[in-house]
């Protein structure tokens, strides 16, 4: 089968590393893709919202599937476009989509649907949420309401932070995505995030991962997308999981059909395992970045019949995947400056060199010149990535393919897994 896939970051890389292994797969295109990526498929410059551009692209290359890798897409309204013309997409609508694409949204859909999560107040100026500040005890959490790329959170540990935060995200930092903000209470616990697929009936638990979202080591610097992972994270006993799956993952398949938008996709739920059991912190409607590289280094199925169940409505006809033993790490290898100002251009050598059967590097942030040298085009710039039979084996041999890549101008944590491993 052709198989289109959307996006350029490292989700997407990990995503066409694993459907280009599948046998049922002759053709796989990316669009637009990146440097590391031209490995696994052919590339071609159409960016990943440009709506009639990628069905314009799905129908040249005769897609039999479109895979949505990133969340622009889907605000885009990009599975809306490929359903009405009748081409199979394994991604969810604009509508469904809101799951993601709005924080205040998502919070009055889960009162209205009875699912856990943190107390809340919704802003639509800088004074009044510095007045709702009051109704909130520090550490106080602001986030911006729409899609800010995973960097749209701000954990103030005092209130003259909070109201800085409150007035960077209506002074215009995240653009359109700070024109409302929520406020919200301060989850205690560990957190996760857990992956289901539906087909927009039926549903499946599909892995989960502890990230980290802090800058530097020791939970310490600013929000981030993501600067690393592991799996599978020892939050994840059986009882969590399936609390999981009763109070928050079928509770929102329902609710969103409900509301009138079948969910058809993979359904990102961030959590909090506190006292009183797991509580959303939110949904992400696309795998998690960089969450999907260790779950495809997990996944020992074939990862296609899963997303052509998804998009066809035959989930329940599929078997629950296979999954490896071994642990998986990820560690992000950032441009200097990031989250805030990632510097641009810097070189990187030995990215492509042959780490072994156990490692894989993806590429998340990059370009190549004229002149054939790889350099940084983003905040996340690769993901180094390895399995092995124990999380410090797989994060020894992450480290060691981190410590061979030259990338002066790059950085990255060294204490990814530290919640079960304790500090590097």
């Amino acid at each position: 089968m052709n198989i289109l896939l959307v996006g350029s970051g490292g989700r997407e890389h990990a995503l066409a590393w694993k459907i280009a292994a599948s046998p049922s797969v002759r053709r796989l295109v990316a669009a637009p893709g990146n440097p590391g990526m031209a490995a696994q498929c052919e590339l071609r410059n159409v960016a990943a919202t440009d709506v009639p551009g990628l069905l314009a692209l799905a129908k040249e290359v005769a897609a039999d599937l479109v895979v949505i890798g990133p969340e622009s897409a889907v605000a885009a309204g990009l599975a809306d476009a490929l359903e009405a013309e009748g081409v199979r997409c394994f991604g969810p609508t604009a509508g469904a989509g809101q799951l993601e694409s709005s924080k205040a949204f998502t919070k009055a859909f889960c009162d209205r649907h009875g699912l856990p999560t943190s107390a809340y107040a919704v802003c639509d100026s800088a004074e009044a949420a510095r007045a709702a500040l009051d109704g909130f005890r520090p550490p106080y959490v602001i986030k911006a309401d729409g899609l800010a790329a995973g960097k749209g959170v701000v954990i103030a540990q005092a209130r003259a932070e909070a109201e800085a935060a409150i007035d960077d995200a209506f002074g215009g930092r995240f653009g359109a995505a700070g024109a409302r903000v929520v406020l919200e209470e301060f989850l205690e616990g560990e957190i996760g995030s857990l992956f289901a697929l539906c087909d927009g009936r039926d549903s499946m638990i599909f892995g989960w991962a502890q990230d980290h979202k802090r800058a530097f080591d020791g939970e310490q610097g600013p929000n981030t997308g993501g600067m690393g992972t592991y799996s599978p994270a020892p939050v994840f006993t059986p009882e969590l999981v399936e609390q999981v799956r009763t109070r928050l993952v079928e509770p929102a398949f329902a609710g969103i059909a409900a509301d009138g938008f079948p969910y058809r996709g993979v359904l990102f739920v961030e959590l909090m395992a506190t006292k009183d059991g797991p509580k959303l912190v939110e949904f992400n409607v696309r795998f998690g970045d960089p969450e999907c590289q260790v779950l495809m280094l997990r996944l020992e199925s074939d990862i296609v019949p899963y997303l052509l169940a998804c998009a066809e409505g035959r989930l329940a006809e599929t078997p629950p995947p296979a999954w490896r033993d071994d642990s998986a790490v990820c560690v992000v290898m950032a441009a200097d400056g990031y989250p805030e100002a990632p510097k641009s251009g810097g070189e990187i050598r030995g990215a492509d060199a042959d780490f072994g059967p156990l490692t894989s590097v993806f590429h998340a942030g990059t370009k190549k010149g004229d002149d054939g040298v790889l350099r940084a085009a983003g905040g996340r710039v690769l993901n180094v990535c390895a399995r092995g039979p124990t999380l410090q084996a797989a994060r020894d041999v992450a480290y060691a393919a981190v410590d061979a890549i030259d990338f002066p101008d790059g950085f990255c944590r060294r204490d990814i897994g530290w919640r079960a491993l304790g500090p590097r």
